[in-house]
């Protein structure tokens, strides 16, 4: 046994459209395409969004709001996440977070303060929520923040 012979089973496989073998073969002739135009043409057609040469939609409605291409999106751990997963430690880094699959690289990291501080901890990361900092300075912790 081979491996082209495992599937699909020869019965399984579509037969080809054989295009412009004669009348008989019910694709003769014109080969399914109809008679000219831009759809009959080698390398013809029309891409999806064409509307016939109509305005496109896209630029029929109006523009609306405002993208700020300066907005930093940060991703959020919570509290209770850090202190389960480091339990063991008295001190995390940014470094550390990473390495523990919590959060990308490519984006910075605030910590909410969902959760309990169970003891004291230093944790470093770009930002905190006001509850965070206060829970863990409460357990006798530090938050320290590297974007002031």
């Amino acid at each position: 046994m081979n491996l082209h012979e495992l599937y699909p089973y020869p019965e399984e496989r579509a037969k080809v459209k054989r295009l412009g073998r004669g009348t008989a073969s019910g694709q003769g002739g014109t080969s399914g395409k109809g008679h000219k135009g831009q759809n009959a043409r080698s390398g013809g057609g029309v891409p999806a969004w064409f509307e016939g040469g109509q305005m496109r939609l896209y630029r029929r409605l109006p523009k609306r709001g405002f993208k700020n291409p300066f907005r930093v999106t940060y991703q959020t751990l919570n509290l209770s996440t850090v202190y389960s997963v480091f339990a063991d430690k008295d001190e995390v880094l940014i470094e550390d977070l990473y390495l523990s699959g919590l959060v990308d690289r490519d984006q910075p990291i605030k910590i909410l303060g969902d959760g309990d501080a169970g003891k004291a901890l230093r944790i470093t990361a770009h930002k905190f929520s006001k509850q965070a900092v206060e829970k863990i300075t409460a357990a006798g912790g530090e938050a320290i923040s590297i974007e002031g």
